[in-house]
């Protein structure tokens, strides 16, 4: 069975466990706070290849998103607010006074999940959100798998409503391959013909654009930290798909990530203000496989309503090696 300890108290003086799975390739760590991916180590790597910490402490201070399960709706929403089935909802605007961001103080990386099944090689973590928690309607059930299988992690996420609401999950875990103080020389790889432009609060212009130049990355590109700005949708579909590879990180060390999921968006964020105490800016690349950010804002973006008789899935896989 899963190795379980108890990993600290919350300020609240909520205990939280951590649940360690592996086999005899992979090593991974999770929390019962957040639902967060605490730890990932591959055999024969002789560092962690996200960015966790040893202190609940920093999980509910400046490393609130690291690893965490973020939602019920991912990303942004511009204005704070939104109509569903006909009825302005509003919510906490916690990006420069206008801007949902990650659901806001309410999110999914603030509550204590349940841990409800366990094997040596899988974890499945629960989690209710009452009616209008944050302001989104319908009481929502979540469940979230972590499964091993060989050097693959996978999850699977699903959530029921008994109204119609917005769900949009996303894991927010950040990845340095080769354990430097930041990512550069990393070359990575998106599957997408086209990205979201942003405004200078990285909310979508509502433009879909090829991608081209400086956000081409269909063939694997170096990257360095202040070369290009990425807080970056690239768009890999209209519609969720059957799992697909969707991109690829390697590091110098020879470590490689490939990221394959069911998600019709993936979110690459440079880490330029996700600062673990101690460390420094840039040090790992957020990568979440989601559905596409402000779609509430946005007709022609793919949809993230969903309904009591529309059931909510998502699948991603974190596939590793090394040389």
């Amino acid at each position: 069975m899963a190795h379980i300890t108890p990993f600290g108290t919350t300020r609240s003086g909520t205990p939280v466990d951590k649940i360690t799975l592996g086999n005899d390739a992979l090593t991974v760590a999770l929390l019962t706070w957040g639902a967060i991916l605490q730890s990932v180590r591959l055999k024969c790597v002789t560092h962690d290849l996200t960015l966790g910490s040893d202190a609940l402490a920093d999980y509910e201070g400046p490393m609130c998103y690291h690893g965490a399960l973020v939602g019920p709706v991912a990303n942004r929403i511009t204005g704070a607010t939104a109509k569903i089935a006909g009825t302005s909802h509003h919510f906490e605007a916690n990006q420069a006074d206008r801007i949902t961001l990650h659901a806001g103080s309410a999110g999914t990386n603030f509550k204590l999940w349940h841990l409800s099944a366990h094997t040596a090689d899988s974890a499945t973590l629960t989690l209710t959100l009452p009616d209008l928690d944050g302001g989104f309607p319908g009481t929502r059930h979540l469940t979230a798998t972590f499964a091993l299988s060989g050097t693959t992690l996978r999850l699977d996420l699903d959530a029921t409503t008994d109204a119609p609401t917005l769900m949009n999950l996303a894991n927010h875990s950040y990845w340095n391959l080769d354990g430097t103080p930041d990512w550069t020389g990393h070359h990575l790889t998106v599957n997408a013909d086209h990205y979201l432009p942003t405004t200078p609060d990285f909310t979508p212009t509502g433009e879909i654009a090829p991608t081209s130049g400086a956000m081409d990355f269909r063939t694997a590109k170096r990257i360095q930290p202040h070369q290009d700005v990425l807080d970056t949708n690239f768009c890999l579909s209209q519609t969720r798909r059957p799992l697909t590879h969707a991109l690829t990180l390697t590091g110098q060390s020879g470590t490689t990530l490939q990221i394959h999921t069911t998600e019709p968006g993936i979110q690459v964020y440079d880490g330029r203000n996700a600062i673990r105490p101690g460390h420094a800016p840039y040090e790992g690349l957020a990568i979440e496989a989601q559905f596409w950010p402000d779609a509430t804002n946005h007709p022609a973006f793919p949809d993230i309503t969903m309904s009591p008789d529309t059931p909510w899935r998502q699948t991603t896989e974190w596939r590793f090696t090394t040389h």
